[in-house]
């Protein structure tokens, strides 16, 4: 398994570098791959000498500072929500769970619900979005787990509950802004948001989703016999010698900071979480030392085309990415659902 591990993952990672490459490549004014790697290889100080400058200006802030930071925030959003998404599964031992389970991302939404039609946080320039939505996660991920705590301990059914509960008052407080706003350009921006858009990406905000999602896959990957072993049961996750309250506990907070980074600078992006991590199992089996690093991959490919074709679909204008992973998304979780006969039961 080790050699197809491998060579699956030197594919996958080449077929990511090459779809990176395309997305740089295609929008409104097309360049070529040569001009691609021209520019990126530019920026390394190491070889920046050996490179012949031979493009243009506009065509350098095209791919440098336009299209390479986003398509690089695509792929850390679709490798983070994949190997989020994996996680979640393992923890509810329901492979029709994702990301957004615990709801945590309605607060995301009040955050830039008020920042877009209040100007909250304008003293923080550029980046307001970013942090309110950011801190609306956070308050809505503690508000979750304080109240699924019971005895100090923590159910997972009372955290899909307490999800709900906290999701429907946040989203209660983002409907009243809205409602209440004689802003139409607001309003649409604040839609454009919450259906996922990648269009706000700079190299100065790629740089704190990248070292969380670098953080997590790594604790995740090296408890991945943990993640096995609960999906064996609590007993006999118990009795192999897992620490069940305090392992998910771990990984309710990292999923959530994760998520809610992620979410804090694309917006909510349905489905990645669902269906790149069954698909990954259905082609290296349950065992998390595989399904991590592969749905990562797998993650950051689905979304790097996503966002392509949300930005070329229907030029000039752009889609939001979330219309894009619906379309693929929806159907497929239809047709989980009926292969599988799927209920919503624990452990289903």
């Amino acid at each position: 398994m080790n050699k197809k591990f491998m060579l699956l993952s030197m594919t996958l990672l080449l077929v990511l570098i090459i779809s990176m490459t395309i997305a740089i490549m295609v929008g409104s004014v097309s360049v070529t791959p040569l001009y691609v790697w021209k520019v990126i290889l530019s920026k390394i100080p190491i070889i920046q000498n050996s490179i012949e400058q031979d493009w243009s200006r506009s065509q350098e802030i095209i791919i440098w500072q336009i299209r390479a930071p986003r398509v690089l925030l695509a792929a850390i959003v679709g490798a983070g929500l994949a190997i989020a998404g994996a996680a979640i599964q393992a923890l509810v031992r329901n492979s029709i769970a994702e990301p957004y389970i615990f709801r945590i991302s309605s607060g995301a939404t009040v955050g830039a619900t008020a920042v877009i039609i209040l100007g909250a946080f304008s003293f923080l320039g550029v980046y307001a979005l970013s942090i309110s939505a950011f801190l609306g996660s956070l308050t809505a991920m503690g508000l979750v787990f304080f109240l699924s705590r019971v005895g100090g301990r923590v159910s997972v059914f009372r955290l899909l509950l307490s999800g709900m509960a906290v999701s429907f008052i946040l989203s209660a407080i983002s409907n009243f802004i809205l409602m209440t706003s004689k802003q139409e350009g607001g309003m649409k921006a604040v839609m454009f948001w919450m259906l996922g858009s990648l269009a706000g990406a700079k190299w100065s905000n790629l740089l704190i989703p990248a070292v969380i999602f670098i953080v997590v896959f790594a604790l995740l990957w090296l408890h991945y016999r943990s993640l096995n072993l609960l999906l064996l049961g609590e007993e006999a996750a118990v009795t192999l010698g897992v620490n069940l309250q305090q392992f998910r506990i771990q990984l309710i907070l990292l999923v959530s900071l994760l998520t809610g980074v992620l979410v804090a600078v694309s917006g909510s992006i349905g489905f990645v979480g669902l269906i790149i991590p069954h698909i990954v199992r259905q082609i290296v089996g349950s065992n998390h030392k595989y399904v991590i690093p592969i749905s990562a991959l797998l993650g950051g490919i689905f979304l790097v085309w996503a966002d392509a074709l949300a930005r070329i679909l229907i030029a000039p204008e752009e889609m939001p990415i979330g219309i894009i992973t619906a379309f693929c998304g929806g159907p497929f979780f239809i047709w989980l659902l009926r292969r599988n006969n799927y209920s919503f039961g624990e452990g289903d």
